[in-house]
């Protein structure tokens, strides 16, 4: 059994904890078995006061827990000082972490990130965390491999994600890890998952969490990882360890007909992330994406989604 634990601690919000044990437990009655189980941690066993005046009860102290992964949620936070406020109150807990065996897996989503790194449990590995923190996390822990335009980042001992349902794309990924394909399948077509944002029609298909097919989602992220200037074939190609025909083939089985053009609909689908979600200037969004310059983004955008990048930001900016 895959067990994980919840860590509760004063000021985080519990939502995305509590939405994590019903994601795992409808994998549980899906599969007819236990295949996970799930703990609610502190730094000790005992009440725990989250934020909203919601109180919830841990079960045992981090150090003793024993799992196999250990969720931080985010913490209720508008702006970096609290943030600050918060990480100088939590030494123990900052401890407590950076003490977990190296094997145990640690994810952090939202403002939770700023745990995550401040323990020193991200230091030489990639990352992402909610924008507004940015410029201070990268001041503050430059040693992170920051990777702000993605959403999600995984690595063999840890996970990040941005945004207050960060814990989703985590939890989900692991679940597509460890689940057979048509039991994941069952999951991300059945489950009842939050609302997602508005999103243009054309972007629609290219939601991560609908596709269901491993290789797909694997050739996604690559395109994702791959600065729109340098992205080719050949190099998606070499990516995926398949010749670029045979990588033709397989997209095309897999629904992504046309990789050029496939290829071309993600990156542009970033772009449209971070018009609604950020308020990133179009050059900087061009730059962190590798797009060669801010005109022919802003061209091929408008070929794509019908609309330019600030009618698109005037119309699902969050």
């Amino acid at each position: 059994m895959f067990e994980i634990g919840l860590l509760l601690y004063p000021g985080c919000m519990p939502a995305g904890l509590l939405a994590t044990v019903d994601l795992l437990q409808a994998a549980n009655r899906r599969s007819g078995r236990r295949l996970f189980g799930w703990r609610w941690l502190g730094v000790e066993a005992g009440p725990v006061a989250c934020a909203h005046g919601v109180t919830l009860q841990t079960d045992v102290a981090l150090a003793d827990a024993g799992c196999a992964a250990v969720l931080v949620a985010g913490m209720w936070a508008e702006s970096i000082a609290e943030v600050e406020q918060v990480l100088s109150e939590q030494q123990s807990l900052l401890r407590a972490l950076r003490a977990l065996p190296t094997a145990v897996q640690l994810w952090s989503y939202c403002t939770g990130v700023a745990l995550a790194a401040a323990s020193g449990r991200l230091d030489g590995h990639a990352a992402t965390a909610t924008w507004w923190m940015a410029p201070w996390q990268q001041q503050r822990h430059p040693q992170v491999d920051w990777q702000w335009q993605r959403t999600c980042v995984f690595n063999l001992h840890n996970a990040s994600a941005s945004g207050a349902h960060g814990y989703l794309p985590i939890v989900s990924g692991m679940l597509e890890q460890k689940l057979p394909p048509e039991l994941w399948r069952d999951l991300a077509r059945l489950l009842v998952l939050p609302r997602p944002q508005p999103v243009a029609s054309v972007f629609q298909a290219l939601a991560l969490i609908g596709i269901a097919d491993p290789w797909l989602r694997r050739l996604r992220l690559a395109i994702e990882d791959c600065p729109a200037g340098a992205l080719t074939v050949a190099r998606l190609a070499e990516v995926m360890a398949v010749s670029p025909r045979t990588l033709a083939r397989k997209a095309a089985a897999a629904g992504a007909d046309g990789v050029g053009e496939y290829a071309r609909r993600v990156k542009l689908n970033q772009v449209a992330e971070q018009l609604a979600h950020t308020a990133l200037p179009l050059v900087r969004i061009a730059d962190a994406l590798g797009f060669a310059d801010e005109t022919s983004l802003r061209r091929a955008f408008r070929q794509v989604s019908g609309m330019t990048p600030a009618e698109y930001r005037r119309a699902y900016q969050a």
